[in-house]
């Protein structure tokens, strides 16, 4: 898609503005004819320069502005991430408005709490089923003006369900003028909210974090420390816009760097479009990572004895490589021999799955495997963790390159400031902590404490300055013997055992050991399944199809075929064998003596998972407490009936 040639480093706008819209501006003046979105169009990548896109956003702060909307009013975004997002987005930003992103696939009741929460006065949907969704959720509040469909197929469809359905031709007429379009950026305050980011509510109701124009363009001023960025990056993108992450770092920092990205055409064509796109950067949550390696784990399975033993050659290579890299010194001899025959016969492969130029991949908001980070570099395919959350402005830590330590999520970024309170917990402190909750004092005093914001997050600081994360504060095990105990430790340590394993939930407070909760892979279950003549090979066509289609669906097709597999002997042994390699990585104490294996995966249908794939661990203990009583009463192995 873009000229590869001598890398030129790119330049960074936001030290020159102060406002989001004013950075978007003057990157559409400084680089008008350069490639800003790459989309998808049958079998066709098309181009949109950021004078095009620039221009387009000024069609959405007008139209914006005539539906009666003004300068600090909600407006609310619900869609793919893609083009018109983008768009209307900034839009937003150059009408002076507060952009507000709502994940896909959320129930009524939650969008209506966050429209009528936030007092939006307009919101921008895509998808006949949300946009129903949308109206329902709006229905009697008469703070909202506007419900604009992205497509004009779709207004028509919609158009008289309520008067306030109004045709996107609205927000594609003349743009706003660019004298007022500079009086509004002047307005604006570096302490006024750019945009409002609810979190995710794995516990109560989700809370609006006011993240203001300082906050982003001074993280963003920033980030040349954490990235190596050049003119001809090529980014791929599909996280929800909704997500704290893709929004300021992915969105908001591609604007300050100038960098292109392609939007996939949906979450199911990422692995495909990528081989298409070849980016050179690529920015994910771990889980797919995990996934990834668990693929390929799967893969090998099925092949020959020898095939295997390339494989295990390989990953010890990778392994011991990456050690090496990690300290910034040379492959011996020995093991620059092995790694060439690994890189011929397995790592070229890898790198191919992800297009072959990939330099930089970026992950966070959950830790991941040491082992699965160690075969990545090892591999060349450079994985660098990442930290932060919301309320700071979504990253403070990073490993950066030359600096890197695996397990870690790096050092504290300045001018940010991090220290461990006494009870373990990582504070933050500095420009990029935000506002605070909208309508929400009382929580936002509970959160920032003397200009120290808590985290949540239980973590250690190296001595020359680290940070590793444990756990979430309110998710520590204290076991009927007083010991504490981070259960992501015990999950993590289970989880990559086997590719059969999607989730694992550790359980043990107050219980006289740890016991788990297993939630099974539905592709790699599913195949299980097929080979042991339990699910018929064309069932499983048509499930994996669904799974890829929608990647976060679980139909109840799809947990029917799943319960033939898991009371299978060979299932139950893997599940035992797993556990039992697990415990092998981690302390006594914390080993898992008793487990139970869901006849499904969790999922957000029923609950259990977030909108970005975190798990609520509330839910899982409210919702299966009979099934953790049963194991500490009967004891052994236990399925769910």
């Amino acid at each position: 898609m873009l000229n590869t040639g001598p890398h030129v480093p790119v330049v960074y706008l936001a030290k020159e503005v102060t406002t989001l819209g004013a950075m978007f501006r003057l990157r559409a003046k400084r680089s008008p004819n350069s490639a800003a979105i790459f989309e998808k169009q049958g079998t066709e990548w098309h181009e949109t320069t950021w004078e095009q896109f620039y221009d387009q956003a000024r069609q959405v702060a007008q139209g914006l502005l005539d539906l009666g909307l003004k300068a600090g009013d909600r407006v609310a975004i619900l869609g793919p991430t893609k083009a018109p997002w983008a768009i209307y987005d900034m839009g937003v930003q150059l009408a002076g408005m507060v952009g507000l992103g709502i994940y896909p696939m959320q129930p009524t009741e939650l969008i209506r709490f966050m429209v009528e929460h936030s007092d939006a006065r307009a919101v921008l949907v895509d998808g006949e089923d949300e946009a129903t969704k949308v109206l329902e959720a709006v229905a009697g509040l008469d703070q909202v003006l506007a419900v604009v469909p992205w497509t004009e197929d779709l207004y028509r469809k919609l158009a008289d369900r309520d008067e306030r359905v109004t045709a996107p031709s609205a927000l594609a007429g003349e743009p706003l003028d660019e004298e007022q379009l500079e009086q509004i950026q002047r307005a604006i305050m570096p302490l006024d909210t750019a945009i409002l980011i609810y979190t995710s509510g794995t516990t109560g109701a989700p809370k609006g974090a006011m993240i203001t124009h300082g906050n982003i363009l001074s993280l963003l001023s920033s980030q040349d420390e954490f990235l190596e960025l050049y003119e001809d990056d090529l980014s791929f993108n599909f996280l929800p816009m909704a997500h704290a992450a893709e929004r300021v770092l992915g969105f908001f920092g591609r604007i300050n760097s100038g960098v292109a990205t392609a939007y996939a055409t949906s979450v199911a064509a990422v692995l495909h479009e990528m081989k298409e796109v070849r980016p050179t950067l690529f920015g994910s949550v771990p889980r797919i990572f995990e996934k990834a390696y668990a693929k390929i784990q799967s893969e090998v399975e099925a092949k020959s004895a020898p095939a295997q033993q390339v494989f295990a050659f390989a990953v010890r290579v990778a392994r011991q490589a990456a050690r090496y890299r990690q300290q910034g010194q040379p492959l011996p001899l020995w093991l620059k021999a092995q790694h060439a025959v690994a890189d011929r016969l397995v790592f070229r492969e890898v790198r191919d799955a992800f297009g072959g130029r990939a330099r930089q991949f970026v992950t966070g908001a959950a830790p991941i495997a040491l082992e699965i980070l160690e075969f990545f570099w090892g591999a060349g395919l450079d994985v660098y963790e990442v930290y932060g959350m919301t309320e700071a402005t979504v990253v403070t830590h990073a490993n950066l390159p030359g600096h890197v330590r695996l397990g870690t999520v790096g050092k504290v970024l300045e001018p940010m400031e991090h220290r461990i309170a006494d009870d373990g917990e990582v504070l933050l402190r500095g420009p990029w902590v935000f506002k605070g909750y909208f309508k929400d004092a009382e929580a936002t005093a509970a959160t920032v404490i003397d200009g120290w914001l808590h985290t949540g997050d239980i973590g250690t600081i190296d001595l020359d300055g680290y940070l590793r994360i444990t756990d979430r504060k309110k998710h520590l095990i204290i076991t009927g013997g007083g010991k504490n105990i981070a259960p992501a430790t015990v999950e993590n340590a289970i989880k990559n055992q086997d590719p059969l394993i999607s989730q694992v939930h550790a359980h043990g407070d107050k219980r006289p050991y740890v016991s788990a909760l297993i939630a099974p892979s539905p592709i790699e279950t599913l195949e299980l399944g097929a080979d042991r003549d339990l699910i018929a090979r064309e069932q499983v066509t048509t499930l994996v199809a669904e799974l890829m289609a929608n990647p976060a669906a679980r139909s109840e097709a799809l947990n029917a075929a799943m319960a033939k597999v898991v009371g299978h002997p060979d299932f139950v042994e893997r599940m035992k064998a797993a556990v039992r390699a697990g415990n092998a990585h981690i302390a006594r104490v914390e080993w898992v003596k008793r487990f139970v294996v869901l006849n499904r995966d969790f999922s957000q249908e029923h609950g259990e998972l977030t909108p970005t794939m975190k798990v609520k661990r509330k839910v899982l203990e409210s919702k299966h407490a009979k099934l953790f009583d049963r194991i500490y009463r009967e004891g052994g192995f236990a399925l769910e009936p």
